[in-house]
């Protein structure tokens, strides 16, 4: 017997949500570090982030980046991007098409950066950003931060360096694998929203 959202469009859309929103607290669901590519036709590339909010009701999702990082230069350059989410178990794979608005230093860096952990602030101490070369393996800290005893006072000095990245869905394909036939579908938003079956 195949699930309610084999070829239902409404049943899709609340299965999708359903996995992203969990994704935000599940630490162990694939959807959580999703693949995000951006660049253009000259230079381009993925890597994973972590998925740090899911909002249905204005079509966002966001997540967190070090504003050195060169993922922060390709979108200054090109704001559109997609993101790739599967999940094994689930056969489901979601690439979501969005249009990504960096924030750094307001309202909105302020709020999520309130929620961040210190341990998980640790990232945006390095001294140079990531991807700088470096002569000799490192985790780009200085000895006093390279360890677990940093105090969460000493983990301020990298809000500077933190910045959130907000998604806008322009549309989400879906893909579902089933002995049975495969289901794909697609949802656009915009001024008009538009839903349709893919062949797989």
């Amino acid at each position: 017997m195949h699930p309610a959202y084999y070829e239902d469009f409404n049943e899709i859309k609340k299965k999708i949500w359903s996995m992203l929103d969990g994704a935000v607290t599940n630490r162990s669901s694939p959807f959580r570090i999703p693949v995000f590519v951006c660049g253009d036709q000259n230079d381009f590339d993925g890597r994973i982030v972590v998925l740090r909010k899911s909002d249905q009701s204005n079509n966002l999702l966001q997540f967190h980046s070090d504003i050195r990082s060169d993922k922060i230069f390709k979108l200054k350059n090109n704001k559109n991007a997609s993101m790739l989410f599967y999940d094994k178990e689930e056969k489901i794979q979601v690439r979501i098409k969005v249009e990504c608005t960096i924030n750094h230093n307001n309202e909105i860096t302020k709020g999520s950066w309130s929620k961040t952990g210190h341990m998980s602030r640790k990232c945006y101490l390095v001294d140079n950003g990531p991807g700088i070369e470096s002569p000799v393996p490192t985790s780009g800290l200085k000895p006093e931060l390279d360890n677990f005893e940093f105090t969460i006072k000493q983990s301020e000095k990298g809000y500077k360096n933190f910045s959130v990245i907000q998604c806008k869905i322009k549309n989400i394909e879906w893909l579902y694998l089933a002995a049975k036939g495969h289901r794909r579908a697609k949802f656009e938003f915009g001024d008009i929203n538009k839903e349709y079956w893919l062949t797989p």
